[in-house]
C-alpha cells in the first residue's frame, strides 16, 4: 500500500509517501522550486517521493490530505475576503484541491481529507514511538481550531477540546512579529531569539492582549489586532498599549524591543506550561506529544519539560504545516489497515534527496570548480575537515539525504568551531547575511551531551533548549541568556556526523560543532549540488564539501564562477506575505 500525503495551498507544501506504514521519504515542496514557503500544490516534492519510493502515480493506492477544505472555507468567508478577483475565487474553492490535485498531480484515485489539527496531532503521536500520549496542537489557524487537546492510545486519536479562531496563540506571536518589524511567517524565529536581550516589562501588557480561561480555553481581546480585516495584523489600540509604534523593518533595535520580545516569549511560555498542565490533569497521561508551528518554539518547549508534570515530550521535526502530510498520511493508513505505523519512533529527519559523487560532478560540469577528492577515503576526508574547522575556516556540508523540516540536521549544514569567540558574529554578518543577535545551535555527540549541557536525554531534532554547563568556553553556541539549542548525534542514525564530531575531539578535545542552516537569509535550505555551489559562492563560506569532494575557496575562480552561475540559477522568492498571517 503507498499512500501519498499531501499538505499545500497555504504554507509550507510539502509531500511524504509511505509503503505499508514505513515512511520512505519526505520533502517540502521550497527546496526544489527555491520560493520561500512555497504554497502550491507539491508537484516536485511529489516527484522526488515517487522516485525515491521506485514507483510511477499510477502506483499510489491513496492521496490523503492534511485539511478539510469545505471547512477551511466557512472560516474564510466568516473572516471577510479582500477584493474578490478570479485568483481569490481560485483559491477558496473548496474544489481547488482536488482539482490541483488531480491536474498539478496527475492523480485521479482515491483522496482522504484528514481535518488540520488532526493532522497535526498524528504527525507528532504517530511516529513519537509513544504507546499512549497526551497531545497538544498549537498554530496560528487550521480549519477553524487552534489549539487542541487530545490523547492518542495505540491506533486512536481523540482530540477532545478546541480552541477556535480568532482567537489563537500562534496569531498573537505573528502579530508581535509584525509590530517588532520582522516577516509574519518567518520572522517568529527572529524574536525568540531576540527574547533573551531584553527583560520581561511588559507582561501586564500581554494578558490584556490574551485572556486565559477555565480549562484548555483563552481568547483575544480583538481590539488590540487587525488581521481579521486583513490590512496588517496589529491595530492601533496595540501601539497605544505599548506606548510606541510599530519598528520599521530594519531600523535599529532597541531596549524597548528586546523588552518587548521578552515579555512575549515568557508568556507564551507561561500560557503553555499552564495549559500542558491542564491536558496533563485532564488524560493522566506521562509521556506528551506537540505539533503545530508554536511547537517549533524550542524555549517554551525546553521549559514544559523541565517544569511541567510530563515525564517525556515529542516533537516531530517538521512541526509545521509541513509536517501535515506525515501526520495525514499516517491518519489514512491506520484507516485503511486498523494497524498502528510499523516502525515506531521517527529516528532521523534525513528525508529528501542524496546525490551520488557520480551525479555531483555531473552536476558541476561546465562550472571548472577546482576539488580534492576523498572518494572511498571518509575516515582522511572527516579528519581534513576537522583540521579545517580547527584552524578556523567555515565550512559547507552537505552530505547524505535532506533533512525533512526547517532544521538542519548535518546533512545541509554549516559548520564552524564554537570555541571561536568571533565566529558568531562572522557567520552572521558575512555567511547568513542576518542580524547578528541570532543564536547557533550546537551539534554534540549523543554519549557526552550530559559533559557540556543541562541535557538528560537525546534531542536529535534541535527542537529543545538547555543551559550550557560546559567546562569548555563555547561563545559561538551559548546565547546571552547561557543557553543553547542542542542537537545529539547518535552513532547509528548519522555515524559520517559522529565520525566527524570524534576528529574534531581528538583535534581539541572539543565534542561539539557549531550547526546552522546552509543558506542565506530569505532562501530555503540548499537541496541539490547546485543549490550547495550557488551558496558558497555567494558567501564567504571557506570550504565546501559535496560528498566526498572538497572545495577550497582560495583555489577557485569564484568571481568567474558566479557569472557561470547567473546564467541558470533560478533567483530565489518568497511566496508567503511578510505583513499578515496567510489566511487563503
Amino acid at each position: 500500500m503507498n499512500i501519498l500525503g499531501i499538505s499545500a495551498l497555504y504554507h509550507d507544501a510539502a509531500c511524504c509517501i509511505l509503503r505499508d506504514g514505513v515512511l520512505i521519504a519526505a520533502a517540502q515542496e521550497e527546496r526544489f522550486s527555491r520560493i520561500k514557503n512555497d504554497p502550491s500544490m507539491p508537484y516536485h516534492a511529489m516527484q522526488y517521493c515517487l522516485k525515491e519510493a521506485g514507483i510511477t502515480i499510477d502506483d499510489v493506492s491513496l492521496l490523503s490530505y492534511y485539511e478539510l477544505p469545505q471547512k477551511k472555507l466557512s472560516r474564510q468567508l466568516y473572516s471577510g475576503l479582500p477584493d474578490v478577483n478570479d485568483e481569490i475565487l481560485k483559491r477558496i474553492s473548496p474544489y481547488t484541491v482536488e482539482q490541483e490535485i488531480a491536474i498539478r498531480l496527475g492523480y485521479e484515485g482515491p483522496v482522504c481529507y484528514v481535518p488540520h489539527h488532526l493532522s497535526h496531532a498524528a504527525s507528532s503521536f504517530c511516529f513519537s514511538g509513544f504507546n499512549e500520549a497526551a497531545i497538544l496542537t498549537m498554530d496560528g489557524v487550521g480549519e477553524w481550531a487552534t489549539t487542541t487537546y487530545g490523547t492518542g492510545r495505540g491506533v486512536n486519536i481523540d482530540l477532545f477540546e478546541e480552541v477556535n479562531y480568532p482567537h489563537s496563540v500562534g496569531l498573537l506571536y505573528s502579530t508581535i512579529t509584525s509590530y517588532l518589524g520582522f516577516s509574519v511567517n518567518e520572522g517568529e524565529y527572529k524574536v525568540m531569539g531576540l527574547a533573551p536581550y531584553g527583560t520581561p516589562k511588559y507582561l501586564d501588557q500581554f494578558r490584556r492582549l490574551l485572556q486565559s480561561l477555565d480549562e484548555g480555553q483563552f481568547q483575544l481581546d480583538l481590539s488590540y489586532f487587525d488581521f481579521m480585516r486583513q490590512q496588517k495584523m496589529y491595530a492601533p489600540a496595540l501601539c497605544e498599549l505599548f506606548g510606541q509604534p510599530a519598528r520599521v523593518a530594519e531600523s535599529p533595535l532597541e531596549q524597548f524591543h528586546k523588552d518587548i520580545a521578552k515579555s512575549l516569549q515568557v508568556f507564551l511560555e507561561e500560557l503553555m506550561l499552564e495549559k500542558a498542565t491542564y491536558l496533563y490533569n485532564r488524560t493522566g497521561l506521562k509521556n506528551l506529544c506537540l505539533a503545530g508551528g508554536v511547537a517549533l518554539n524550542c524555549v517554551a518547549n525546553g521549559r514544559i519539560l523541565r517544569e511541567g508534570p510530563f515525564d517525556a515530550l515529542f516533537v516531530q521535526p517538521a512541526a509545521n504545516d509541513a509536517g501535515g502530510a506525515l501526520g495525514a498520511a499516517a491518519v489514512a493508513y491506520i484507516q485503511e489497515t486498523g494497524q498502528p505505523l510499523p516502525e515506531g519512533k521517527l529516528k532521523t529527519a534525513c528525508l529528501g534527496p542524496a546525490y551520488s559523487d557520480k551525479e555531483i560532478m555531473n552536476s558541476l560540469k561546465g562550472i571548472f570548480l577546482k576539488a580534492s577528492s576523498f572518494r572511498h577515503e571518509p575516515e582522511r576526508l572527516v579528519k581534513r575537515v576537522a583540521e579545517l574547522i580547527a584552524e578556523g575556516k567555515v565550512i559547507g556540508w552537505f552530505q547524505g539525504r535532506m533533512e525533512f523540516g526547517p532544521r538542519a540536521l548535518g546533512s545541509r549544514s554549516i559548520l564552524a568551531d564554537p570555541r571561536h569567540p568571533e565566529m558568531r558574529n562572522r557567520i552572521n554578518a558575512m555567511v547568513k547575511k542576518r542580524e547578528g543577535f541570532r543564536p547557533f545551535a550546537p551539534m554534540v555527540l549523543e554519549e557526552k551531551k550530559g559533559d557540556h549541557f543541562e541535557l538528560d536525554h537525546a534531542s536529535p531534532f534541535m527542537l529543545e533548549t538547555c543551559q550550557v554547563k560546559s567546562p569548555l568556553d563555547l561563545p559561538a553556541i551559548t546565547h546571552v541568556d547561557g543557553s543553547a539549542r542542542v542537537q545529539t548525534v547518535n552513532r547509528e542514525v548519522n555515524p559520517l556526523m559522529a565520525s566527524l564530531l570524534d576528529a574534531f575531539d581528538a583535534l581539541t578535545g572539543c565534542p561539539i560543532l557549531l550547526n546552522t542552516s546552509f543558506n542565506v537569509r530569505g532562501e530555503p535550505i540548499v537541496c541539490t549540488p547546485l543549490d550547495a555551489i550557488n551558496c558558497f559562492i555567494k558567501t564567504d563560506i571557506d570550504c565546501l564539501v559535496l560528498g566526498n569532494y572538497l572545495f577550497y575557496r582560495e583555489e577557485n575562480r569564484m568571481d568567474v564562477i558566479s557569472q557561470l552561475l547567473e546564467l541558470y540559477a533560478q533567483q530565489p522568492s518568497d511566496a508567503i506575505s511578510s505583513q499578515l498571517y496567510t489566511f487563503l
